[in-house]
């Protein structure tokens, strides 16, 4: 069975080589045949030449952009290119900084015997990350239950059979959340619980402004369910508010305001034509084996 790691990544190549080193340290049944697709977004640092004998992963190519796209479109091109230009059972996306764990790997593949072809997510079940932000997080998965009317606890980690890598590469969303888009194509998954480990080197990225980026862009792929509830919580709200109006409990209303607004702008990231040519933004694919 043919496994393809999709890892994107942005100058840190520190860490992304030490993740392949332990990839291909693990001890993954022979059945399995791993390889990894690296999608570099217009890194600015130069990549290191990396020696070690990579003897359990089967091929390692690095598709280099032309242009940085950002994460989520990373994913989205490097789906797409795995599609057209791969022969693959299973994407396995995930970071490459170590806060998605390696050793999940094996869970993935014991798990794709039994899965009948759905969708496998690694459901977060502990973080790495600091009191406030863990709170911020769950703030986060609260608003999208709210106001999208879906329950995501899961993120770029996942394990996707090839129909559904063809449900994403024909979902305009996927250009702009890849959480959100599949969620939007896909009614079933089996969870497995995943740990968010630590960076292998330097702070994370996910940055409180990133988190509500994040948050924000899955709700735009239901804006329409995001819309008619946000009407609602208009409405009623003012009712509640009618005879106590003042500028604190308008506070409320101003954020709903500045929320609809961002997700119309990110819901304008959708663009199909974009994500049809987006291979035509890789520059040049390295073969490292």
């Amino acid at each position: 069975m043919k496994i393809k790691i999709l890892i994107p990544i942005y100058n840190d190549w520190q860490s992304v080589f030490k993740l392949i080193n332990e990839i291909n340290d693990l001890s993954i049944s022979p059945e399995f045949q791993v390889s990894i697709i690296i999608v570099n977004d217009a890194s600015n640092h130069d990549r290191p030449e990396d020696k070690k004998k990579l003897d359990n992963i089967y091929s390692i190519k690095i598709l280099n952009m032309k242009k940085n796209q950002g994460h989520a479109r990373c994913i989205a091109t490097g789906l797409k290119y795995i599609y057209e230009k791969e022969d693959f059972d299973y994407v396995i996306p995930m970071d490459g900084d170590g806060e998605d764990r390696p050793e999940e790997i094996k869970e993935f593949l014991n798990q794709i015997k039994n899965s009948n072809n759905k969708p496998l997510v690694g459901e977060r079940i502990k973080r790495s990350e600091n009191l406030l932000f863990k709170i911020c997080y769950q703030l986060h998965k609260l608003l999208t239950l709210t106001f999208a009317g879906k329950s995501i606890k899961f993120g770029n980690y996942t394990c996707l059979p090839k129909i559904t890598i063809e449900k994403m590469i024909n979902e305009k969303a996927t250009w702009n959340s890849f959480s959100g888009a599949l969620i939007k194509v896909e009614n079933n998954f089996i969870s497995i619980p995943s740990i968010r480990g630590n960076r292998y080197f330097g702070p994370s990225k996910m940055s409180f402004y990133n988190l509500i980026k994040h948050s924000l862009s899955i709700i735009s792929v239901f804006r329409k369910t995001f819309l008619i509830r946000s009407a609602l919580f208009i409405i009623l709200y003012i009712l509640f508010i009618k005879s106590n109006a003042s500028v604190i409990t308008a506070v409320p209303l101003i954020f709903l305001l500045i929320a609809v607004y961002s997700i119309s702008n990110l819901a304008l990231r959708e663009n199909m034509e974009e994500f049809q040519n987006s291979l035509e933004n890789i520059n040049n694919v390295d073969e490292l084996k």
